[in-house]
């Protein structure tokens, strides 16, 4: 069977400890060659990392010649204290943002700053006003652990795509059925804008199911099942690569032309998903001195 050979963009997190460091730059050294459409930079909850995304993203930006899309949240900060690193962006020449309304520190109901944007549809529209070129939201295939009623992430995905924003990114999930039938609500919502699927490669079993249950993704019980046999073959890997890569198949089978691989800046998994889809690195593309 040949599939179409999909777009696929990498999410990297700013490194806090040396080791982090080395982590990352592999990171980027593995997954360069296949040519990203882009490459976003996680903020950190509560605005944790907010100086280390923005050198970050600049450094990536201007060594590895990539598009990137710098994450930019609602927590802790002023209306003019995020716009001013909105307009350092792209005074940097980072002119795609990924603006979400982010979590607070330590697992803690979000509380907007005083002065600050109490929601994404706020950001967004205030970004679109500063002139930033591509603004990518977050979207739920998944009900939101906040979501008051059915339709309620359908709802705010529109909202953030009428105020302004490009293109949605979604939380990750494990079923294909769970993004096509989102897909299909959104559409009957009148949502035209692309919705990239969020696919996470899984790195270690046991902590994917504490992040899922975090954010209301569900775990069907014939994977549970199926990692608890493949730890025992210590084939684990292995397994992620096929579940990961027959999702994306399954997907693409379907129209999806996108895919935003969450890394973890552990690159392995995500570069064996990507060559097993059909994607042939190109080794012309090296770091600029």
């Amino acid at each position: 069977m040949n599939l179409h050979i999909p777009k696929v963009s990498f999410e990297f997190f700013p490194p806090k400890t040396l080791q982090a460091s080395f982590n990352l730059w592999e990171s980027l050294r593995i997954l360069t060659p296949l040519n990203p459409d882009f490459v976003s930079v996680t903020y950190g909850a509560g605005g944790s990392t907010r100086k280390l995304t923005q050198e970050m993203t600049e450094t990536i930006r201007h060594k590895y010649q990539l598009d990137v899309a710098a994450h930019l949240t609602c927590v802790d900060a002023s209306k003019d204290e995020t716009l001013a690193i909105a307009n350092a962006y792209i005074k940097a020449g980072v002119t795609q943002i990924v603006a979400l309304r982010g979590d607070a520190p330590n697992g803690a109901g979000f509380v907007p700053h005083a002065q600050g944007f109490s929601n994404a549809i706020e950001l967004v529209t205030a970004l679109a006003k500063a002139g930033v070129d591509k603004i990518y939201v977050g979207a739920y295939p998944e009900p939101h652990p906040e979501a008051r009623y059915k339709d309620a992430d359908v709802d705010w995905l529109k909202r953030k795509i009428d105020a302004g924003a490009s293109a949605a990114i979604t939380q990750f999930f494990f079923d294909s059925d769970i993004f096509l039938r989102f897909r299909d609500r959104c559409v009957k919502a009148g949502i035209t804008t692309p919705i990239i699927p969020g696919i996470l490669p899984i790195e270690n079993w046991d902590n994917t199911k504490k992040f899922a249950a975090r954010c209301g993704a569900s775990i069907p019980a014939s994977l549970d099942a199926e990692f608890a046999m493949a730890k025992r073959n210590k084939v684990e890997d292995i397994l992620s690569v096929v579940v990961a890569t027959d999702l994306c198949a399954d997907l693409i089978a379907e129209g999806v032309d996108a895919f935003h691989f969450y890394t973890l800046n552990k690159p392995h998994l995500t570069r064996d998903v990507c060559l097993a889809l059909g994607i042939e690195p190109d080794n012309q593309l090296e770091l600029v001195a």
